[in-house]
């Protein structure tokens, strides 16, 4: 046992997983397992027992530094079955449930293992930790505002896996499967929380021709992809749920949404691995951090991000989207960027939809599909007069004369968006006064029609800040419709102090 130890030290200290886990499996494997009750206290099934749950124990910790949680959670269990308080393996086994998002599960071992270790300060560090989880995992409610008050230095916030009132349903509008609200819903708050399968970073060359870095970049991630596939069968089932591009719309099954929730029980069912199929999956439901309905925290220059997330590849685009994308670390906020109705399909903008109805429609082609949202539908029955359009002037003429509801007034101001912005740099040349409260009308009417956009709101804050800081001199009704329209960008994620700080910051990096 001495040689045995010493060599797992030498072989932990390397971090050299996959030996150590040889290691114990050749000893556990030379070992019989005691046929005796647990309760039994003869020296020789004790001893056994207590070797075995130790052996068992540490390959479950090797089997957890490579992502094979199954395996690690089959040997925390049969350490377990051993000695039901052995206090390495119910800790270990709280962290391995903890990676597997069953924050419940995983306080009920730390629970378990305070209870044989009264004064760990490290299992009670773990047993807050999972409280904390839990509550968020039922809740959706997060908190960012200490980290962005410290300008994202530290460790950046964890956040627990969560699915809000939505549900997966067949989409008549874009086709295939969509993601639908399954009540009211007001802007910024959250739908999904989820952790990627796998992220990819890495800093990009400047020059466009380098297609070398990419190609590395998603070979790497690819290769991940894989391995995660390989050591779980409840990933493997959740990837084999999205679509390939090859099967139509009407043909694709639609899976319940309770597979996609936390505690989720892990799906025993054997699945061949396809690795065709998989690479068809990725080619259409990847995302990258670096988009127009995206914003990444904290994240540092230069570098950008390909990931895969199950839940947020069922949400289809819409030129008047409703949701937003929050990346915080590995992880993904989904939330509605504007008030969403029960039974709304949840939709983001694949491209920059605050363009004329052409210019979309190019844009939509490049992706393949032809968008046919109600925004699309309305400048489609109005394109003729529309071509007609002189200058901005005309554009606010026919949203007097056509007698335009709320949203359609959007749709309009949203196809025109950078001709508002243009007129508004002229008047700014030419120092010619004007109240911030008609762009704030203009930018209030975009953002009921099509959500929050972070170029509309920048606009906004751009114009509010002064020699005195952000917001110094702005009426309160200003103030408030400024805040609800962060919130429909950003997210219900921090407070108002820590959202005003932020302004700040999004300020400071557009103008270094």
């Amino acid at each position: 046992m001495l040689k045995l130890r010493s060599r797992a030290t030498e072989l932990l200290l390397k971090e050299d997983w996959n030996e150590y886990i040889n290691l114990y499996s050749r000893f556990i494997s030379r070992c019989h397992f005691p046929q005796t009750s647990p309760n039994d206290d003869d020296d020789d099934s004790t001893n056994l027992r207590r070797t075995l749950c130790s052996a068992l124990s540490n390959r479950a910790e090797g089997y957890s530094k490579l992502r094979d949680l199954s395996a690690a959670l089959i040997d925390c269990d049969r350490a377990l079955k051993l000695n039901p308080f052995h206090l390495k393996a119910l800790v270990c086994k709280g962290k391995v449930l903890l990676d597997l998002h069953c924050y419940s599960q995983a306080f009920e071992c730390f629970h378990r293992a305070k209870a044989l270790a009264s004064t760990d300060s490290a299992i009670s560090q773990l047993l807050k930790r999972s409280q904390k989880l839990d509550s968020q995992s039922k809740t959706g409610f997060i908190d960012l505002s200490d980290w962005v008050l410290n300008e994202f230095n530290g460790t950046c916030p964890e956040l627990a896996e969560f699915v809000g009132n939505v549900e997966i349903r067949r989409s008549e509008a874009c086709g295939g499967r969509g993601l639908f609200a399954t009540r009211n819903i007001e802007a910024g708050t959250p739908l999904v929380i989820t952790k990627a399968v796998v992220l990819g970073r890495g800093i990009m060359p400047k020059a466009a021709g380098d297609e070398t870095a990419r190609l590395v970049m998603w070979k790497d991630f690819v290769d991940k992809i894989l391995d995660a596939v390989k050591k779980c069968n409840k990933t493997r089932a959740l990837l084999y749920t999205l679509s390939t591009g090859d099967v139509e719309g009407s043909d694709l099954t639609v899976p319940k949404i309770e597979l996609f929730k936390p505690e989720c029980a892990a799906d025993t069912k054997r699945f061949e691995l396809d690795v065709e199929r998989i690479l068809k999956v990725l080619d259409v439901n990847c995302l990258t951090e670096e988009s127009v309905s995206a914003k990444v925290m904290g994240k540092k220059k230069g570098c950008c991000g390909v990931g895969l997330w199950f839940l947020p590849s069922f949400v289809n685009h819409s030129c008047c989207p409703n949701a937003r994308r929050l990346h915080v670390g590995d992880s993904m906020v989904l939330y509605a960027s504007r008030d969403v109705k029960e039974g709304e399909e949840i939709t983001f903008a694949y491209f920059d939809v605050l363009w004329p109805l052409h210019e979309r429609r190019e844009m939509a082609k490049r992706w393949g599909f032809l968008c046919s949202c109600k925004r699309c539908s309305f400048e489609e029955e109005k394109e003729l007069e529309l071509g007609e359009l002189n200058g901005m002037d005309g554009v606010e003429d026919k949203v007097s004369k056509w007698g335009l509801n709320g949203k359609e007034k959007g749709y309009l101001r949203a196809s025109f968006w950078m001709g508002y912005c243009n007129e508004w740099e002229k008047l700014k040349r030419r120092r010619v006064e004007r109240r911030i409260t008609e762009e704030i009308a203009v930018a209030g009417s975009i953002f009921d029609a099509v959500g929050g956009d972070e170029r509309v709101l920048r606009t906004l804050l751009k114009r509010m800040k002064n020699g005195s800081g952000f917001g110094h001199g702005v009426e309160t009704e200003e103030m408030e419709k400024l805040m609800r329209m962060a919130r429909g960008v950003y997210g219900r994620v921090m407070k108002r102090r820590a959202m005003k700080a932020f302004f700040e910051l999004e300020l400071s990096s557009t103008t270094s």
